[in-house]
């Protein structure tokens, strides 16, 4: 336990999600007496000078009890926005009021899968965060912007699981903290099955670990063990420690920045990305595919290698110079991301073919690769990529 009290000690800009289940009621208001506690706990950590942001649900919860609609989600999405917009004012009401009585000021962030999309606002994003946690000293309250993201443009991020998670990885964080209704990640399902345990620690993401995440969640909740094991991943590529724990321990969020046993501790991963890598790997959303052979893949997972047209085998969606794309093997397994040097339409025709064709295919050459490594992240190691 010493690597872990270690890493959690020495924390110092801190990341703290609380989920549906723990902020609410079972009738889906808010749950008052939880938020007081919480951020005493929060407020005396911040006067030691840790450096926390907080990820919070419960706008629609909170929209619901208000108005007594109770029983069942939002049939429509306009019905779940509108919802969420008399819920996110009666949430930073109470976040505003609680944090006041220890002299702490409050800003409410309302962040869209398009703000991370775009890297320009995504580095925006970035800089009014630090100003905020460094500058002001204040405890930003983040959530997603339910009024306007809409799923069908695919600017929602699903959850708050990965929503938290990209913003350690934007700030970044030292460590994230999953505070849920569930106490740690379990070797099976501990509602259905009392004889499961509780996985203290975790070094590597393996098959074997997201085997164990099951299905779950509440009514007005929205994410489930397999959203905090994505979670997990995203922020120990990045270099961040992450705490999945239960809402309802006693002192939760002061025992776990002691180092003390609680929950489950994803440690860092040993290689780690940085900076624009981050965003390259998590936080932007891929426009297309680029499919590859088998050699290709051995290339870019094995020897780091840029990828060339002569590995590509098949080009899918529309896409322009520059963009995120996916890059998947023959059995659709994803083994990159990268930022694109050409478009889907002249990867089609100069697919297969030597570099030094390029020219004669497409009437110029502007890139020999069709991904330069430098703006290629290698996701993992897919089966018989060979090491």
């Amino acid at each position: 336990m010493t690597e872990r009290k270690k890493v959690l000690e020495e924390a110092q800009r801190i990341v703290i999600k609380i989920g549906t289940s723990t902020l609410t009621r079972a009738s889906g208001q808010l749950n008052h007496e939880f938020l007081s506690e919480l951020v005493c706990q929060v407020a005396h950590e911040h006067n030691k000078g840790k450096e926390i942001l907080i990820v919070t649900s419960g706008a629609v919860g909170a929209g619901l009890g208000k108005l007594n609609l109770l029983k069942k989600k939002p049939a429509s999405l306009p019905e779940r926005q509108a919802v969420a917009a008399i819920g996110q004012g009666l949430l930073m009401e109470v976040y505003e009021k609680l944090f006041a009585t220890h002299g702490i000021t409050v800003a409410q962030i309302l962040l869209t899968r398009d703000d991370m999309n775009d890297r320009r606002r995504y580095l925006n994003a970035r800089n009014t965060l630090l100003q905020l946690i460094t500058g002001y000293k204040a405890v930003p309250i983040i959530n997603e912007n339910d009024t306007v993201a809409t799923e069908e443009l695919d600017l929602r991020f699903g959850d708050n699981d990965t929503l938290s998670a990209l913003v350690a990885s934007l700030v970044g964080a030292d460590l994230l903290v999953l505070l849920s209704d569930v106490g740690g990640l379990y070797t099976g399902d501990p509602r259905r099955n009392k004889e499961v345990s509780l996985v203290p620690v975790v070094r590597e993401i393996t098959p074997r670990i997201q085997a164990m995440a099951g299905e779950a969640g509440t009514l007005f909740g929205t994410g489930g063990m397999q959203t905090k094991i994505e979670a997990a991943r995203i922020v120990t590529r990045s270099g961040i420690a992450m705490v999945l724990a239960s809402g309802q321990e006693p002192r939760v969020v002061e025992r776990i920045i002691a180092g003390d046993a609680v929950g489950t501790i994803f440690l860092p991963a040993q290689e780690t990305l940085l900076g624009r890598k981050r965003w390259i790997a998590f936080a932007g959303q891929p426009r297309g595919e680029i499919v590859i052979d088998p050699g290709a893949v051995e290339a870019l997972v094995t020897h780091k290698k840029s990828l060339l047209p002569s590995g590509v085998v098949d080009v899918k969606g529309r896409f322009e110079l520059g963009d995120l794309v996916r890059i998947v093997d023959e059995e659709n397994r994803e083994v990159a991301r990268g930022l694109s040097n050409f478009s889907a339409d002249e990867i089609r025709k100069i697919m297969g073919g030597k570099t030094r064709t390029i020219a004669q295919i497409l009437g110029y050459k502007t890139y020999d690769e069709v991904v330069h490594r430098n703006n290629l992240v290698c996701l993992e190691e897919p089966a018989g990529a060979g090491k």
